[in-house]
């Protein structure tokens, strides 16, 4: 009996110490918030080879239209792709309408991390923390934190860099050394995919068309009409991947998954949802 009691007393302390790890790594991981006074948000695009980025990028857009994020701090990145094969979907004309500046990694790869570093660096610099929204795989977001770590080997890249992905075919197609990079030298959070519902990510791919006009106002509309417009123009086209769901007449905008994370907005659950706290 008493050798019985020792082997529950050992298999007792061993869950409480277990117990107390997890709780401690659970509120580490509760207290990473993005702070909207000092922080930058970086929405890295791949546009590579699916056309749901087009939809992402337009929800980006439209949260950035509500008052609680009209001095959010951001900055957008498209051509942040990785080995995947295919060609391309040029954004050039939905980033126009949407945004006042945006890097174009696809045309020039140098000069886009280079702009990239440089809002990272003021923000750095200011004590702020850096979340990238990986609405595609990491090795642009790997090359820019090497860039940091070279120039400034001080920066705790670890704890003052966050990378958010929901997919894992991004990180499959993420080469091998930049994925292995950004999970050293950052906070890497793998949150649940974005395509799908009651996964504990909201769900942005539904195949019913959506009556925009009900939730956005003019300026919004026009946005998401060149978004829609780019997405079935490109939509499959020249052996780029076909989105069964934007062929349906319905949207995906999965990658936004990753911006409801850093931003919190844990009241969103899929599409629908999206739209009506927009409205709201």
């Amino acid at each position: 009996m008493s050798e019985f009691i020792n082997k529950q007393f050992k298999l007792y302390g061993l869950g409480l110490i277990l117990s107390l790890f997890f709780s401690c790594t659970t509120t580490k991981e509760s207290t990473s918030r993005f702070d909207v006074q000092k922080d930058l948000l970086l929405a890295h695009y791949d546009c590579k080879t699916d056309v749901d980025d087009l939809h992402s990028i337009a929800a980006f857009r439209s949260l950035l239209s509500l008052s609680a994020f009209k001095d959010l701090n951001f900055h957008v990145v498209t051509g942040a792709y990785g080995t995947q094969e295919g060609l391309y979907v040029p954004p050039e004309s939905l980033l126009d309408k949407a945004f006042q500046t945006w890097s174009d990694a696809h045309t020039d790869f140098e000069k886009a991390l280079n702009e990239t570093y440089t809002k990272a660096l003021v923000t750095l610099e200011n004590k702020g923390s850096i979340w990238i929204a990986e609405a595609g795989q990491s090795d642009f977001s790997a090359a820019l934190v090497e860039l940091i770590r070279n120039k400034h080997p001080k920066i705790d890249t670890k704890n003052l860099i966050h990378i958010v992905q929901h997919s894992n075919w991004n990180e499959e197609v993420t080469s091998e050394k930049a994925r292995n990079y950004v999970r050293k030298h950052t906070t890497y959070h793998k949150i649940p995919d974005g395509n799908a519902l009651d996964n504990g990510s909201p769900g942005f791919r539904s195949d019913k068309k959506i009556a925009l006009a009900l939730f956005l106002n003019e300026e919004l509309q026009k946005i998401w009409s060149e978004a829609i417009d780019l997405g079935n123009t490109y939509n499959g086209i020249d052996g780029r991947y076909y989105n069964e769901s934007i062929a349906k007449g319905g949207l995906d905008f999965s990658d936004t998954a990753e911006i409801c994370y850093i931003l919190n907005l844990t009241e969103i659950e899929d599409s629908i949802s999206f739209f009506e706290y927009l409205n709201n």
